[in-house]
This record gives C-alpha cells, structure tokens and sequence, in this order.
C-alpha cells in the first residue's frame, strides 16, 4: 500500500510514523512534510503544496497512491477532497461542504442551534459598533472567536470589558486574522472541564477514538494567550464512560445524521472540542474536520490497530465492522515551542539537540523544523511534541519532561504542567 499524507506539521508526522508501524504500507509520502518525516522508515516529503490539487493529481497517479489523508484544516475547507474525488482518488477527509463546520464558527453554530446540539448561546457580528452594545449587555467572562481559521489563535476568552473590546478592535478593525476575522461570534462562557472527543466517521457510522485533552493557553495554569496548544494526554479522565455516551448520542451521531440528510455524508475525522459541566453534561465549543495537534500525538502513541486498516475500513463504509484496540498505558505529549510563539515566534535557530534519539516510552514528533546545509533549523512557531507513555499521567509527565531536560538548553518554550488537572485527580 502506498499512502500519501498531506500537511506539515507535528499531527503529519504523527501520522506518517504510524502508518509506518504497518508492515503492509509499502510507502509514505507527507506533502510537504518537515523534517522529521523523512527519519522515520518507508517515508519520505514531497515539495507539494496541499491546495495545488493539480500537483497531487499527478503525484497520486504517478505513485500509484492506494490512499490519500488530509491532516489540516485548510485543504479540506478550500474543498482538497472534492477536487481529489472527482479525479478518481481515494481520499479521507470530510467534502468542502461539510468542512464548513470547521470552517466557519457562525455557519457551526447556527447547524447546531438547528439541530439541537448543546453549545454555549451566542451571536454574529460583522460591524463593530453592533458588537460593543451587545458586549454590554452581557455578563462576563466571554468569549469572542474570529469566524474563519486563524490557526487555533482566533479565540479570546475576555475577563474584563476592556478585554473584549480590545479583542473586537483587533478582529474587526484591525483586522488581525484577515478574512477570516471579518465577522466575529460572541458567545457565553461555558464553565467545566475541557476535552477532545475525535471520532472516525464513514458517512453514517463513527468510532470513537481514544479522548484526550488539550492545553491551549501559553503558560502554566493555563494562563495567557490561546496558541495551537501546548500539550496534550490520552486518555481524558473527565469522559467517564457516562459522558462518553452522552457525547455521541447528543453531539456526534446527530451531526453526523445531519450531515447525511443534508446530502453531505460526513467521512473523515470528526473533532468536538468539548466543555463538560459538573453534571457531567457536554457542549460543543467547537467542531474540527481533522485530528487535533498535539492530541494526534499521544493518541496514536496508545493506537494498537493498524491506522491504514482503520480508514480503509471508513472508506469501504463498513466501520460498524470495526473494532480499535488501545494500549492500557497513559500518553502526555508536550510542545517545545519558539520564543515570541504565538504571536511573533522566532525561527531560524539551530535546533540539532532535538536529533537526540527519545528514551524508551518516549518519542519526539517534529513540527516547525527543517534541514539546510548546517543542521536543522526551527522554521515555525510549534517546533516539536515530546509524547511519552506511562502506567498513569504523572509517570508520562515525568519521562517526557526527562526526556526535555535530557537534551540541555534549547531555547525552545514549554510547560512543565501538561496533564495537572488529572494528575489532581489522583491525588
């Protein structure tokens, strides 16, 4: 089998590595990939653009590609998949359509007000007059999301009104995030513990896959700004298996049920960002149309089935014959990050600590890296994911941060604390 994997980042990675882990995968081709790709065996980048879909039509036919998986946002909403489609290719990722849940906040929330599926009350703004009187007649905190993709960065929780109004100034006037901040949602605050509740979808069925939970904010305690995230852990101790169906009877099987009816059966990766209240009730935050980065890491560090296997069976619409095996242990991975990430990150430094080969457990995932004549360099803003497995989080904690001590000084940011919340859990 020969695989084609399109994205850059430390998720493509991820899945690269383990498509590899399958003895049947001939090769792995990641467009346009970083530099850890090509380190891993049966894999290799490709200088390919993931919206010139001219480019990987012909890629894919030359190679004979048997598969072709999206990994970020942007080509599946700028419709990769339809275009990839209609060129006789197989591809797993949702159509452009059904990409628009991801691809516009005020588009996801107005389908789940239709169909009934809980998420924070809210409302749409293109002028920013309009949204500073609504602002006042709200209570705080609250939250302010720039419709379009913005990278993970598009979301300010405002504590004060000083702070909404500077995150509206900076959406709509200064227009900080382009387009896709030209119109804003503003939406109540959900009070809870978050979650990631990722689900393999074939149209009509979805399996779940392991939970996980992501830390947005920059520093520990998450404090500071949202950033793409600064780590992750599978599994989620907030999704009890009470929760768990909870999430798919009222979130994920009718979204899905939605999307068919609508004539846009849903195939691809499904994301729910989730906010789970004491009452062990779930909302949606936000929809993703693609595994999360840095969750893909450590769950597919627990995946024990072949992940080809798995989407293959999603594209040949049998995943109610499927069953996933998951590894017992706890995975936690942890971003290094550039100075100045999120806002103006530094790239360009040396990076070849990073080349030291992870401990046993231990597995390091390049992002934002690339190699020029005189070593590898930092080229992004998230530069790596250390994702290590451990009987319970604390121990996975600890090898990954012995891991990141291990290779001396970087220069990279990152935080100590990944996983607290279910560490607190146990004590």
């Amino acid at each position: 089998m020969n695989i084609l994997i399109l994205g850059n980042g430390g998720r493509e990675h991820a899945l690269a590595w383990c498509c590899s882990c399958d003895a049947r995968v001939d090769h792995i081709w990641v467009a346009p990939g970083n530099a850890g790709v090509d380190r891993e065996q049966r894999c290799a980048t490709v200088d390919i653009d993931p919206l010139d879909t001219v480019a990987l039509i012909d890629f894919i036919h030359k190679q004979k590609i048997d598969m072709t998986i999206v990994g970020p946002e942007a080509p599946l909403v700028q419709g990769v998949v339809d275009r990839l489609q209609e060129a006789g290719c197989a591809v797993f990722g949702p159509c452009q359509e059904a990409a628009r849940l991801e691809g516009s906040k005020s588009y996801a929330k107005s389908f789940m007000a239709k169909h009934g599926i809980p998420t924070a009350s809210y409302a749409v703004f293109e002028d920013a007059n309009a949204a500073r009187e609504y602002l006042r007649t709200q209570p705080l905190p609250i939250v302010i999301k720039a419709d379009g993709l913005a990278a993970g960065k598009g979301v300010v929780v405002a504590q004060t009104e000083a702070e909404a109004e500077s995150a509206l100034h900076s959406m709509l006037e200064d227009q900080r995030f382009g387009s896709a901040g030209a119109r804003v949602v503003i939406e109540s605050f959900l009070e809870g513990e978050e979650a990631s509740f990722i689900v393999v979808v074939d149209g009509k069925h979805a399996l779940p896959l392991a939970t996980s939970q992501d830390h947005k904010r920059i520093f520990e305690g998450d404090l500071g700004p949202n950033t793409g995230g600064m780590g992750a852990y599978s599994p989620a101790p907030v999704v009890t298996a009470e929760v768990h169906q909870r999430v798919m009877d009222r979130i994920i099987m009718p979204t899905i049920q939605a999307m068919a009816d609508a004539g846009h059966p849903y195939t691809g990766f499904l994301y729910a960002g989730l906010m789970i209240n004491a009452q062990g009730d779930p909302y949606v935050v936000e929809f993703n149309c693609r595994m999360g980065d840095p969750e893909t890491q450590p769950i597919l560090m627990r995946l024990e089935s072949s992940l080809p296997e798995l989407i293959q069976a999603a594209l040949d619409k049998r995943l109610d014959e499927y069953a996933i095996t998951w590894s017992n242990d706890v995975a936690l991975g942890i971003v290094l990050a550039a100075p100045g990430y999120p806002d103006q990150p530094v790239i360009g430094q040396p990076a070849d600590r990073l080349t030291q080969d992870a401990q046993a457990n231990c597995k390091i995932f390049w992002a934002g890296l690339k190699s020029t004549s005189t070593g590898i360099i930092t080229s992004g803003g998230r530069v790596a994911c250390v994702t290590a497995l451990g009987h319970d989080v604390a121990s996975a904690q600890q090898t990954a941060l012995a891991y990141i001590d291990k290779l001396g000084p970087t220069g990279l940011h990152f935080r100590r604390d990944i996983g607290y919340r279910a560490i607190k859990r146990t004590i």
